[in-house]
């Protein structure tokens, strides 16, 4: 019975995993690996990958910085956001630090805001994959529809791991 009821999730979950991309990064020298749905449309980018959520609710990114350009890459991060429409609201700044994924320590730094379609949560986040080496997170998403995409970002957070 174990094994039938074993079977069943797991072919449950083939679709699932069918239908994703794992993508090492950067592609000439990767650093990371991380898992996201082909139907959010993942790509690299100059200094890392972004992908956005088939209803353009979540917008989802990781770039690659050094201990020497990391203040460039988070200001980077900041003015896309702004670039984008998305005005944050600093007063209501957390900070997470009780975070860890497949062993890297994560950093959050969550906001509340607004974008052309309302109200956004965002979040930029730090990780450690190698020495002097940062994943710069970023995450934008809507407020009224990031509930239906929760478990999508979990997963692709979940499935970040050091470059082998």
């Amino acid at each position: 019975m174990k094994k039938i009821v074993f079977l069943a999730a797991a072919l449950a979950a083939f679709p699932m995993l069918a239908n994703a991309k794992s993508i090492a990064f950067p592609s000439d020298a990767p650093v990371a690996r991380v898992t996201i749905p082909d139907s959010w449309k993942p790509q690299e980018t100059e200094t890392g990958i972004d992908s956005s959520s088939p209803d353009s609710a979540i917008y989802f990114s990781l770039d690659v910085a050094t201990g020497d350009n990391v203040d460039k890459v988070i200001d980077d991060a900041v003015n896309f956001l702004a670039k984008n429409g998305v005005k944050v609201d600093a007063s209501t700044r957390k900070d997470d630090d009780s975070n860890e994924v497949n062993g890297m320590k994560l950093s959050l730094l969550n906001w509340q805001g607004t974008d052309s379609d309302g109200d956004v949560n965002i979040t930029l986040g730090l990780l450690s994959p190698a020495p002097n080496k940062l994943l710069i997170l970023t995450y934008w998403g809507s407020k009224e529809n990031q509930d239906k995409h929760k478990q999508e970002v979990l997963d692709i957070v979940g499935s970040i791991t050091p470059a082998k």
